[in-house]
C-alpha cells in the first residue's frame, strides 16, 4: 500500500479540521454577514476589510501573530490558562480557531452577496404582513439566501484542507494531532518519500477541480434562476 497510517491519520484530521471549521463558520459568519449587508454604521468598512484580510495577508503573518497571541505569554494564551483550558498554540483547538480567522472571508463574503443580490424588498414586504425581524430572517432571508451558503460552505471547507502556511505556525506537525494533509506532503517531500507525496498531492489535486467545478456549476445555476 503507498500510503501509510500516518497518511490516512492526516487525511482524517483534515475532514475533521474542514468540517468543524465550516460548521463554525456558517454560524458565525451569517449574522455577521446580515450585520454588514442590512447596517449603515460607519465601522462597516473597516469591519468588512478585516474581514477580507486573510485574502492579502501572507498565511506565515497571521499564523504568527495567532502564534504569539494563543502562546502560555499572549493575552489569549493567559485567558486560557486562567480558564484552565491551558494553552491552545500546537493543539487541535488552537488549529480549528486559527482555520476559522483564516478562512473567515470565504464564508462572509458568499453570504454577504447572497444577501445584497436579495434586496430589501422581501423583508418590507414580511413588515408589512407584521413579521417579527427574527421571524422574517429565519423564514424570508435564509431560504431566499440558500445558493450563498451552499457556496460559502463548499469555498469555506476547500480553502480549510488546503491551509499550509497557518496550520504550520499555530499547530505544528504533530502526529494525530494537528499533522494534517498538506504538512503530511511536506515531511514526505522533505524525506524524499515522492510516491507517498504524489499519491496526497494528487489526491488533492483531484479534489480542488471538484471544487473549483461544482463552485462554477451552482454560479451558472443562479445566473439562471436570478439569484
Amino acid at each position: 500500500m503507498v500510503l501509510s497510517p500516518d497518511d490516512f491519520s492526516a487525511v482524517w484530521l483534515t475532514l475533521q479540521l474542514a468540517s468543524l471549521t465550516t460548521v463554525l463558520l456558517l454560524v458565525l459568519a451569517t449574522p455577521l454577514a446580515w450585520w454588514l449587508t442590512r447596517t449603515t454604521s460607519p465601522w462597516r468598512t473597516p469591519i468588512n476589510a478585516i474581514v477580507a484580510l486573510p485574502l492579502v495577508l501572507p498565511p506565515t503573518v497571521l499564523g504568527f501573530y495567532l502564534l504569539v497571541a494563543l502562546g502560555p505569554h499572549g493575552p489569549a494564551g493567559q485567558f486560557t490558562q486562567w480558564l484552565g483550558w491551558g494553552s491552545l498554540s500546537f493543539t487541535f483547538s488552537g488549529l480549528l480557531l486559527g482555520s476559522v480567522i483564516y478562512s473567515l472571508p470565504f464564508a462572509v463574503q458568499p453570504l454577504q452577496h447572497a444577501f445584497e443580490t436579495m434586496g430589501t424588498r422581501p423583508m418590507e414586504v414580511a413588515a408589512t404582513l407584521r413579521a417579527r425581524p427574527i421571524d422574517a430572517f429565519l423564514s424570508v432571508a435564509l431560504p431566499m439566501a440558500r445558493p450563498g451558503f451552499v457556496t460559502a460552505a463548499i469555498l469555506t471547507f476547500a480553502h480549510t484542507v488546503g491551509e499550509f502556511g497557518v496550520v504550520m505556525m499555530i499547530g505544528g506537525n504533530i502526529p494525530g494531532q494537528t499533522r494534517v494533509v498538506s504538512t503530511q506532503i511536506y515531511g514526505h517531500v522533505e524525506a524524499m518519500e515522492y510516491a507517498q507525496a504524489h499519491w496526497l498531492a494528487g489526491g488533492m489535486l483531484v479534489f480542488s477541480f471538484v471544487v473549483l467545478l461544482a463552485a462554477g456549476r451552482l454560479q451558472r445555476r443562479n445566473m439562471r434562476i436570478g439569484l
